[in-house]
């Protein structure tokens, strides 16, 4: 009871501080500034956003590494990274990247037991971005019979 009291009273304040006509605003150019926190928030950058191995024979394991930079302001800590499907994991760096510092998600696929044909598969990403998660690279190929 007495937190929703105070979560009213602060709401109450907050809006009438809003609505005031008194209140003093500085000039634009008075020397103060505004921070930009859009420009403060890790940001993953990939070099590459498609990779496709072609064909492949059924039963092969392919991987490949996606490079990335972390283009944001702060470091960059990945959370998580699954794909769309248990044939394909990615290795992701576990240790913060800094700002302008690159690092790799390296993906491996899995052909066996999948249908022969065309497949594709996107890796989502969990991090400490903005929005936090991100649909990051793709793979793709075709699987073929062995002969």
């Amino acid at each position: 009871m007495k937190a929703t009291l105070i979560a009213i009273f602060a709401t109450a304040l907050a809006l009438g501080a809003c609505n005031s006509q008194n209140g003093s605003k500085a000039p634009s150019d008075a020397g103060t500034s505004v921070q930009d926190t859009s420009k403060s928030a890790p940001e993953i950058t990939f070099d590459k956003q498609m990779h496709d191995f072609g064909k492949i024979v059924a039963g092969e394991v392919v991987e490949y590494s996606f490079k990335f930079k972390n283009t944001g302001g702060s470091d960059l800590l990945i959370n998580r990274a699954e794909a769309s499907c248990g044939c394909t994991i990615p290795e992701w760096p576990k240790a913060p990247i800094r700002p302008g510092d690159s690092a790799y998600i390296k993906v491996k696929f899995d052909s066996k037991g999948r249908p022969e044909g065309y497949t594709e598969k996107e890796i989502y990403i969990q991090a400490n971005t903005n929005p936090s998660g991100i649909n990051g690279p793709r793979i793709s190929c075709e699987i073929v019979a062995k002969k």
